[in-house]
């Protein structure tokens, strides 16, 4: 079969030219206000021809590069090292523009530099976040501990176990969906060519031993006592309407309607609204019983601390970034974090103001020292029986 002659020609013109691409040695640099740091930008091939080089800044009221812009001619030196220096705190993001663009690829060739105000404060905020993120990794423990030691699950409310259960559900496949599957991640890059993927691993295993703990505490509650508690009506009717939400998106993605990054958004609002919602029960549920017996204040009181420091790590980088925007732009986590510790404020004075002497309060710590007593003369007799073989 013959081609026509113009593409012969248009095939030897391409095979001819070498196609080279502009690289940067970290796409991720960190610079401290008033100093300078560095990286290279480099090139993988000759070009054919001299090409101008420009480096934006899209803040330039935050950092100034030098140097700014300048000449590639063929067999030049292919490294380059271009200087950043903080001019105020926050975020910005160096790009790399060549003149004339269709003989290199320089759409990786890109930097988000971060100016901090002080390397004290960033270690600070490092400990904090690691230190909530222990509190609320702990917190589903003392609630499993003490529904073992009651041997009964009673005052802990069902609504509020299953609600979490599902919340920490979809937090997981958005975590791991975004994290391990190369599908997805490489969409969200095509959505956010220059961002970060958001998730980290200890977000995956938050997230992941989240439900375990969860599964956990529900599985105590087909083995110890229970009452007559049930998942109420209401709870029931809200996991169906997310139920049809979630398969609904799953249908959408399938038939590819939608992307699969966007059903994993959408389980994040699932966990979202369910953040907002999961409290209630259990909060009306003391009330109606006049009593927070069975609800762990351990747990709350691990919660709190994690929801305080949460808030207090987001403060410290929005200081020391000076981006207050990521609090008061887009008040989503902040809200959050203020909300549950919010619950956990109401739970305290439940539980210390308003139930303290309440008559099941009262004769808690009673019941509770005449199980254990019982437990260590049961286990006495025991070991006397074992004597006699």
């Amino acid at each position: 079969m013959a081609y026509p002659w113009y593409i012969g020609i248009f095939m030897l013109v391409v095979l001819g030219q070498t196609w080279a691409d502009f690289k940067v040695s970290s796409q991720d640099l960190k610079v401290h206000l008033d100093t300078q740091s560095h990286f290279k930008l480099y090139l993988t091939e000759d070009l054919s021809e001299p090409v101008l080089v420009r480096l934006d800044v899209q803040h330039t009221d935050l950092v100034a590069v030098d140097p700014s812009n300048f000449s590639v001619i063929e067999y030049d030196v292919k490294i380059w090292d271009i200087f950043v220096t903080g001019l105020n705190a926050g975020h910005s993001t160096v790009g790399v523009n060549v003149t004339p663009s269709n003989i290199t690829d320089f759409s990786q060739a890109f930097v988000r530099v971060t100016v901090e105000k002080s390397e004290i404060l960033y270690h600070i905020s490092t400990v904090v976040g690691w230190i909530y993120f222990l509190a609320w990794s702990v917190s589903f423990y003392p609630q499993i501990y003490s529904n073992y030691r009651r041997k009964s699950v009673i005052g802990l409310n069902f609504d509020y176990l299953s609600l979490n259960l599902v919340g920490f559900i979809m937090y997981a496949l958005f975590n791991c969906g975004l994290y391990w599957i190369s599908d997805v991640e490489l969409e969200y890059f095509r959505r956010y060519p220059k961002g970060l993927n958001p998730v980290q691993v200890n977000d995956i295993f938050f997230a992941l031993h989240a439900v375990f703990a969860t599964v956990i505490t529900i599985i105590q509650c087909f083995i110890y006592e229970v009452g007559t508690q049930r998942v109420s009506t209401t709870a029931r009717i809200i996991h169906g309407i997310f139920t049809i939400f979630i398969l609904t998106s799953v249908i959408l993605a399938a038939i590819k309607i939608i992307e699969w990054l966007d059903f994993l958004y959408y389980c994040s609002y699932v966990k979202l609204c369910i953040t907002l919602i999961k409290y209630v029960p259990q909060a009306f549920y003391n009330y109606k019983r006049k009593s927070t017996v069975g609800w762990s204040i351990g747990n709350i009181f691990l919660d709190f601390t994690g929801g305080i420091l949460s808030m207090l790590q987001m403060i410290l980088n929005a200081y020391n970034y000076d981006d207050w925007e990521s609090i008061f732009g887009d008040p989503t986590k902040f809200g959050l974090g203020f909300f549950s510790v919010a619950f956990d404020i109401f739970f305290i004075i439940q539980h210390y103001v308003l139930y303290r002497k309440s008559p099941t309060n009262a004769s808690s710590d009673e019941t509770l020292a005449k199980e254990d007593s019982y437990n260590e003369d049961k286990t006495a007799m025991l070991k006397d029986r074992c004597c006699y073989f």
